[in-house]
């Protein structure tokens, strides 16, 4: 326990870090002296080098040995960490955010891979999947909180201090806690896979956010890496694990997208037409909380007795339906416990799903899989759904409210895909 206790929280850690600086980007702009340009490019660069590298992170720990790249994944965050705290410049702290996200690359596909290693018996093993599919949603709702606190008592440097401490702590700990890998059968990286798969996912996440130029070019270099898997000997992401794993894929997608757009819309609305204070804002943000954690472990349960597609299917009913309750912004608090509730069911069930019958030399291509269906959910959300509210009304109430009617819509399309019964049962 002890052991999936620390994974777990490193995990969480690398998922606030994406949100850990959002409020407090106006003192970092004061202190650096940094203009719109730096404030993008540093809140971006951690999610750039996060998502982009994860296939790649996941193939290394696959390759090379699951804990050696978890301790180098960890060194890599936790120097970069304390590098972001002391940084004396805008360009330093940029390079540390960028380092932060080379090193969680590293770290978190090898992470959830070392969760088999520690909990073998099946049973407890897939319970414990269940809760790891939450803990992405906790950490971000955690960032948010985080910074809000400290900022309101000390420096924004100190938001840094718990990525550094935990760092620290799981490096230190890992060659203890953890087994030794098996000598891998096979220790080729597909390189060009790599550089395509990297630039494409990076390009893609950036255009979707700031560039349509640049999104084009993700597509079409993802594109490219596509037609290269085919004849790669030993390929980054084999498309045959793909095609096994596009529902899974696809749903931790469409909810993560889901999640980051309606939080986003929500937070806006009641800070510039309830007028709450950022404080109290995040206070609010703390309500789903309770639903988002106990639904990791209700879905292990469910998953045992009814199968993971069938779990997959309900929470994303229960998501769609929580997104129509979060469409009544002034009265948004049942969507809050709903919501949370089915996405942390989507996402335990999702996770199960992409890792059943995953071999022992691929639980780091899962892993990373699964992560970068995470980190490029929320870009497609905020630039698809903001557009599409844009589109819709001049008031921003009922912008947002149609928008995330049309997400529900998405995932209840997708809820009943899921339901249907597969070819081969």
């Amino acid at each position: 326990m002890i052991a999936f206790a620390l994974l777990g929280a490193v995990q969480v850690t690398l998922i606030a870090t994406i949100t850990v600086i959002t409020v407090a980007l106006p003192a970092i702009r004061r202190d650096l002296r940094m203009d719109d340009a730096g404030m993008v490019l540093v809140m971006s660069a951690y999610g750039l080098a996060f998502g982009g590298l994860l296939l790649l992170g996941g193939r290394l720990a696959d390759a090379w040995g699951r804990r050696r790249i978890f301790v180098a994944g960890t060194a890599v965050f936790g120097v970069a960490s304390a590098a972001a705290g002391l940084a004396p410049w805008a360009g330093l702290l940029l390079l540390a955010r960028f380092a932060q996200g080379v090193g969680a690359a590293l770290t978190a596909p090898a992470a959830l891979a070392l969760v088999g290693a520690v909990i073998p018996e099946p049973r407890r093993r897939a319970r414990a999947m269940a809760v790891w599919g939450v803990l992405s949603s906790a950490g971000a709702t955690a960032g948010t909180v985080l910074s809000g606190v400290v900022i309101g008592w000390v420096s924004w440097r100190w938001v840094f201090v718990a990525p550094v401490a935990v760092s620290a702590i799981a490096a230190s700990a890992a060659w203890r806690l953890f087994p030794a890998d098996r000598p891998p059968a096979e220790r080729r990286v597909d390189w060009p896979g790599a550089v395509l798969a990297t630039t494409g996912l990076a390009a893609l996440i950036y255009g979707l956010e700031r560039s349509g130029r640049a999104a084009l070019a993700g597509v079409l270099l993802l594109a490219l890496f596509a037609l290269v898997e085919r004849r790669a000997p030993a390929p980054l992401l084999p498309l045959p694990f793909l095609r096994g794993r596009l529902l899974p894929v696809l749903a931790v997608t469409l909810c993560a997208a889901s999640m980051a757009t309606a939080f986003f819309m929500l937070s806006l609305h009641l800070q510039q037409v309830r007028g709450l204070s950022p404080l109290r804002t995040s206070a609010v943000f703390l309500l789903p909380a309770p639903a988002l954690l106990a639904s990791g472990p209700i879905a292990g349960r469910l998953v045992s007795s009814l199968g993971a597609r069938r779990v997959l299917a309900l929470g994303l009913a229960t998501s769609a339906a929580g997104l129509v309750l979060l469409s009544l912004l002034d009265v948004p608090y049942a969507g809050l416990l709903v919501f949370p509730f089915g996405a942390g069911t989507t996402f335990s069930a999702a996770l199960l799903a992409a890792m059943h019958g995953v071999r022992e030399d691929q639980t780091g291509l899962a892993g990373g899989l699964v992560n970068t269906a995470m980190e490029i959910g929320p870009p497609i959300g905020l630039a698809v759904l903001v557009s599409l509210a844009t589109a819709h009304s001049p008031d921003p109430a009922s912008g947002y409210a149609y928008a995330l009617r049309v997400a529900a819509v998405a995932l209840l399309t997708t809820a009943v895909y899921a339901a249907l019964p597969r070819r081969t049962e």
